[in-house]
């Protein structure tokens, strides 16, 4: 009797023991997939990554990495938001702490243009004094102000980008656009000049900027083509 209890341990034992292996595994290869993943990611082949993403997903499906990733490629590539919202907030619940995805979760709302939601949202990702990159928010945060008319609190969130990102030309465009639509003409040009300065594709040639401004133009429309509208404004002040 004492034999079979001995000989029922150990096989439990063994089937523990194979099981955690297999899910080492597991893990090793989600991990391997996801990597993949990044790099195609990097060369901008989305559907190639996509497919590595998948992969790792289906075999950890609570990494918070590839959800988020895969709900990127679903924001960014694929135009599917809805579909970008579902695998954030899978992310979300993985890691309430999780800043990243609480950025991309604003990003995705703003594009819907709900504009509300994506500030709370943005809020959220800043409120992790962990956040490796709270400029990218706190740009989101500014986008969507400006687009309910809140251009104070828009030119606030501006800079608070510039504080954490003193040489990011964005910031400054963002707010030229902010002081244009106040009425604070010489404060847009000066604020545009800077962000022309800062670039480093036009490194402070207002002629490049107006050129590539308008090329850009012609592919856009709706938000970002007024946007490009009033940047070419405030070039010619």
């Amino acid at each position: 009797m004492n034999y079979l209890k001995i000989l029922t341990v150990i096989s439990m034992l063994c089937v523990i023991a194979c099981a955690t292996t297999a899910t080492q595994d597991a893990l090793q290869q989600a991990g391997a997939h996801y990597k993949i993943g990044v790099a195609y990611l990097n060369e901008a082949k989305a559907q190639q990554a996509f497919v590595e993403f998948q992969k790792a997903y289906e075999l950890n499906p609570n990494d918070k990495e590839v959800l988020n990733a895969i709900g990127v490629i679903y924001l960014l590539y694929f135009d599917e938001t809805a579909k970008a919202i579902e695998f954030f907030e899978k992310a979300a619940k993985v890691d309430p702490n999780y800043s990243d995805v609480f950025n991309n979760l604003g990003v995705a709302y703003e594009k819907l243009g709900r504009f509300d939601t994506a500030i709370s949202l943005y809020k959220k990702a800043v409120s992790n004094p962990l956040y490796s990159t709270p400029d990218k928010a706190y740009i989101g945060m500014g986008n969507s102000y400006y687009r309910l008319g809140k251009y104070e609190d828009a030119v606030s969130s501006y800079k608070e980008a510039v504080k954490r990102s003193p040489n990011l030309s964005l910031s400054y465009m963002r707010m030229a656009l902010c002081y244009n639509s106040m009425g604070r003409y010489g404060d847009a040009s000066t604020a545009m000049t800077h962000a022309i300065n800062l670039d480093h594709v036009y490194k402070g040639d207002r002629e490049k900027a107006l050129d590539d401004f308008t090329i850009r133009m012609l592919k856009t429309s709706g938000y970002e083509e007024k946007d490009i509208r009033d940047y070419i404004e405030i070039l010619k002040y």
